[in-house]
């Protein structure tokens, strides 16, 4: 008896270790599909902690007077609506019988391809010529990008391109078959435009060719081809720029999507976001000379791009200037850190969401490490978005091989002993390391020739791809940027070279809605404050954080526009389109009247009135609103809203007692 229960305890015993055994391998099953399945949305965990952080609300946002401040419209501004409208009667609508086709290439990154489509129509319309849609180089140069999107649809939407533009000027998708062969053969003039060339300088030296060739190649190089600054008779030809850069240039639709995706968990739980864009790119850096603000192998990157621009002419400089005297005149971007202090002064709390916009930050994400430990809901594409919806944006492509790290070429046996002699007495030195292997993860990256060479390397296939991808990722940082409740710029090309992105996304902001909240700082002004306070910045006086207040709301409304006027739009036309494609609520009377005794009468003048049916894009806050937090308004408040404050200055150090700079 006792026998055949032990051989029923063992039978037990294995029927509960084959049951835990097969539980065990349907778990390990049932994990392995769980992981599989959601690989995708690796990059998206970012976003539901992003989003649990922010979302603990027991009721609707209050927009009281703390949240006007920071994130309300600018009341200034709110007369100022877009109309980029022809108003010439008549308008004439342009011939197939005219006087030939216009091809053009595109050569640069995302801010010169836009602003080089924009000039590019105008010509076209001044020389009565059909367009060719132009072709963008930095996607054609790539031979692994997709085979999807070519050229102008890696970025563009070719039909509404071609549609909208109907009414202004005729464009097809290629040159006509028995014109290809010419263009094959070189048979046609072709043009390097500058981008201050002149209307004279296309019609005198183009327009003759175009007419008697039929057939004329356009090479835009400079970031545009057209002067930004048109003669008083041309308004039409700007008010056609805005058109093209605002409503005619749309993304395509893959773009858009995922671009619509990322507002919408920005702005999860009705939170506003702010936009911030670095401007941290090498070819600012070196252009400006801001090298020793960065160290090591960084600097000497920034110096060896310098160097190449001198020898183009593109800087009439020496290569080493004082990269400390340029950050003190405003050639040089904001930090990171430093921009993370003006935003405390501002009263932006510590879990404000930041979009990080810009396909290249330069120095990576050390320089972030400051911004980010004030404000840790800084996010970026990466963080936005799941692998599969950027692989959806890049579309199919075929796989490329890994770029393989060249080895430095072995000196010969006599080679040491030769040098030993031509060094001349010095200490004998410590016999070299062994030999070891030098891994791939040592020599990766876009750094790594510069321990090895004198010359940068020729972009490997990889590269060419990567910098096509540069141009889909500002075209979504770019949508990002304009549909933030504000945007800062870190650097914006206000007075050498091209538009910048800042710059593009500034000037879209101030047709589509001038009165959300853009800043456009003065970034000497902001350095002579910094400067003031660096011994303890992490806790500045109370002066200090007003004057920074002061400063940044001033540069939101006729301040900033005055400076834009100056400054941004003798280079750029399409960063400050005003007052050529907008128009004003204002009645005529008022109108006048401002023009003559306004300070801000560089603003008003040659603005036009508004016709019927153009309403206002915002309205104040509601009077109920306004009666329920009157309660709130703080000293602050009323020292940023005194339009009779003084001229700025920098507030001395010994003044007030130190604050909290989120008092």
């Amino acid at each position: 008896m006792a026998w055949s229960e032990r051989i029923k305890m063992k039978s037990k015993i294995k029927w509960a270790a084959l049951g835990g055994l097969v539980l065990s391998f349907t778990s390990i099953l049932v994990h392995l599909f769980l992981a599989k399945s959601s690989a995708s949305l690796v990059m998206y965990s970012a976003v539901t902690a992003f989003t649990e952080d922010l979302s603990h609300f027991d009721g609707p946002i209050r927009k009281g007077a703390g949240y006007r401040r920071l994130w309300g419209k600018v009341n200034a501004l709110e007369h100022l609506q877009p109309y980029a409208n022809p108003r010439s009667t008549p308008y004439l609508v342009p011939n197939k019988q005219n006087n030939g086709f216009i091809y053009a290439k595109i050569h640069g990154g995302f801010e010169k391809i836009r602003t080089s489509i924009c000039d590019l129509v105008a010509v076209a319309r001044l020389l009565n010529a059909t367009l060719v849609i132009p072709e963008i180089q930095q996607s054609l140069q790539s031979k692994g990008v997709s085979s999807s999107f070519k050229s102008f649809s890696y970025l563009y939407d070719e039909e509404h391109f071609v549609e909208a533009l109907a009414s202004d000027v005729i464009v097809i998708k290629s040159l006509p078959s028995h014109l290809m062969e010419g263009r094959k053969q070189k048979q046609y003039p072709i043009f390097k435009p500058k981008g201050s060339s002149s209307p004279k300088f296309y019609l005198r030296e183009v327009l003759p060719k175009l007419k008697s060739a039929k057939v004329i190649g356009l090479i835009l190089n400079d970031g545009g081809g057209l002067q930004p600054i048109l003669p008083s008779s041309l308004v039409e030809y700007q008010r056609l720029r805005c058109r093209v850069g605002f409503h005619v240039l749309r993304f395509r639709a893959e773009i858009l999507e995922v671009a619509h995706q990322m507002v919408v968990r920005l702005q999860g739980s009705g939170q506003p976001y702010i936009a911030y864009h670095p401007g941290l790119k090498r070819e600012t850096l070196a252009y400006h000379g801001c090298a020793e603000l960065f160290q090591d192998i960084h600097t000497e990157l920034i110096q060896y791009r310098r160097a190449q621009m001198i020898k183009q002419g593109l800087v009439k400089e020496e290569l080493s200037v004082d990269s400390y005297a340029r950050r003190g005149n405003g050639s040089c971007p904001l930090m990171p850190e430093e921009v993370g202090l003006l935003l405390r002064a501002m009263g932006y709390p510590p879990r404000t969401r930041i979009y990080l916009a810009g396909s290249e930050t330069f120095g990576g994400q050390r320089v972030l490490i400051p911004l980010r430990a004030m404000y840790a809901n800084l996010v970026d594409r990466t963080s936005l978005c799941s692998k599969q919806e950027l692989a959806n944006v890049i579309g199919w492509e075929n796989q490329l091989p890994m770029d393989s790290y060249v080895f430095p070429s072995k000196s010969s046996a006599k080679q040491p002993k030769e040098d030993w002699k031509r060094a001349g007495p010095r200490p004998r030195p410590l016999p070299p390391p062994p030999d070891r292997p030098i891994y791939r993860h040592e020599k990766e990256g876009w750094y790594g020739w510069i321990a090895e060479k004198d010359s940068e390397p020729d972009p490997s296939p990889n590269d060419l791809r990567d910098q096509a991808h540069r141009l889909l990722w500002d075209a979504l940082d770019y949508i990002v940027s304009l549909k933030a409740d504000t945007f800062f710029p870190g650097f914006d090309n206000d007075g050498s070279g091209s538009a910048d992105f800042s710059s593009l996304v500034m000037g879209h902001r101030l047709f589509d809605m001038a009165s959300t909240r853009t800043y456009r700082p003065d970034r000497k002004y902001l350095t002579e404050l910094l400067n003031t306070t660096s011994d303890h910045i992490y806790r500045p006086p109370r002066n200090w954080t007003l004057a920074v207040r002061e400063h940044l709301n001033k540069s939101m409304g006729e301040d900033g526009l005055m400076k834009g006027f100056r400054r941004v739009k003798p280079k750029s036309f399409l960063a400050h389109p005003l007052p050529e494609c907008l128009c004003t609520t204002i009645k005529r009377a008022d109108l006048m009247q401002l023009q003559k005794s306004s300070k801000y009468k560089t603003i008003y003048e040659g603005q036009y009135e508004c016709p019927n049916g153009i309403a206002r894009a915002g309205s104040r806050e509601s009077s109920d609103d306004d009666a329920e937090t009157q309660e709130d308004e703080t000293e602050t408040d009323i020292v940023e809203s005194d339009e009779s404050s003084q001229a700025e200055t920098i507030p001395s150090m010994e003044q007030d007692e130190e604050m909290d700079p989120d008092d």
